[in-house]
């Protein structure tokens, strides 16, 4: 699959800021090391969690000063801009130390910076989006990739009408990539890890790396219900955690902060997952052929991506979805009420074949003959 690239060939990758921006990188940056002999280096944030979760994946990390995009009028932005220009020439510095021949975002306010400064050098960007419409990040990042010579990455078709003719022209529709591990995840694995028996019914909640505060206390408000059922395995990120007493009301609910390389093998073991729809969980879950209940984030401070991922997987047959207005203890009751054996197998199967489509192989080709093409092969 590599063959003509030349050895010791080094590539950059950029994006942070949350999980959901690092993980499917992560995915292509593995399948690209498998299929070519190359060095990867990140280009991240400053923040610490960004990262240990990319050299935890044994890959070389550079943080750089990274200011937050924002839609809304803020007076943080006027600090937040010398920060993406402070951003801008870390990047550039750190891109012509290490010279790589391309560079591949995963977006995030902190990948900005990087595809500025590869495509003024020269360096072609490749700018990848994995939720249903693009986000700032990725509107800024595909003017970059446009003029570099790169391309812009799309998960879904529609997605690629969200942009200007001129744009839509660099477009290729690949899917998402999602790290092969939860293709391949171990049930018992995940189990073990829990303490729980065989047949134990598990529900996932995936609160997401930072949490979710509204899912976090639509769990903590319904637990007495879900217990009954289901044994409840809590992922409620570092910036909240349940009250002792319910830390200890029921030996079927399992509290973690932050569930690393664990997770797969314990969504493997799940037989329902409820969470977020940001693009990285709901695509890992499809790759493990799970059902889903989600609760997009909605209102101000978000441009509405989460509440249409969710109705793309809803519409598909793959998740049950609480509305804005519905997120109270009766309606999560309501929907597990409806959601029979049946049921559930069905959305399975339906989650199962969106999985399915595994954007890695895809972003691998694609980025592999722009290698060869840059170093002659």
């Amino acid at each position: 699959m590599g063959e003509g690239i030349k050895n010791g060939i080094c590539v950059a990758f950029a994006g942070g800021g949350t999980g959901g921006h690092i993980y499917p990188g992560l995915a292509v940056a593995s399948a690209l090391k498998q299929a070519i002999p190359c060095r990867i280096f990140w280009i991240g944030s400053e923040k610490k969690l960004d990262r240990s979760i990319v050299e935890d994946g044994g890959i070389d990390f550079f943080s750089i000063p990274a200011g937050k995009l924002r839609r809304n009028f803020s007076f943080r932005n006027f600090s937040d801009f010398f920060k993406v220009i402070a951003g801008f020439f870390a990047a550039r510095k750190i891109l012509r130390r290490e010279k790589p021949a391309l560079l591949f975002s995963k977006g995030g306010f902190v990948s900005v910076p990087p595809c500025a400064a590869a495509s003024s050098l020269g360096i072609p960007v490749f700018t990848h989006e994995s939720d249903y419409s693009p986000g700032l990040a990725t509107r800024i990042n595909a003017r970059f990739a446009e003029k570099s010579g790169g391309k812009i990455i799309t998960a879904y078709p529609e997605t690629a009408e969200r942009f200007s003719l001129k744009i839509k022209e660099k477009v290729v529709v690949l899917g998402n990539p999602v790290r092969s591990v939860f293709r391949t995840a171990d049930p018992a694995k995940g189990r073990a890890f829990l303490g729980v028996e065989k047949t134990d019914r598990i529900l996932l909640v995936l609160g997401g790396s930072q949490g979710a505060k509204e899912l976090n206390e639509l769990v903590a408000a319904s637990l007495e219900a879900l217990t009954q059922t289901f044994v409840v395995v809590h992922q409620h990120g570092t910036d909240w955690g349940p009250p002792s007493n319910q830390k200890s009301a029921s030996p079927r609910y399992k509290s973690y902060p932050y569930i690393k390389e664990e997770l797969p093998h314990v969504l493997a073991a799940a037989e329902l997952v409820l969470a977020r729809s940001g693009a990285g969980t709901i695509w890992e879950c499809a790759a493990a052929g799970k059902p889903m209940i989600l609760l997009p984030l909605a209102g101000t401070g978000t441009r509405g991506d989460q509440l249409e991922n969710a109705r793309f997987f809803e519409t598909a047959g793959a998740a049950a979805v609480l509305l804005p207005g519905k997120r109270e203890a009766a309606d999560l009751r309501g929907i597990l009420q409806m959601l029979s054996a049946d049921k559930l197998e069905a959305m399975a199967s339906a989650s199962r074949q969106i999985g399915n489509n595994d954007g890695s192989a895809k972003i691998i080709d694609l980025l592999i003959n722009t290698l060869r093409q840059r170093t002659g092969g």
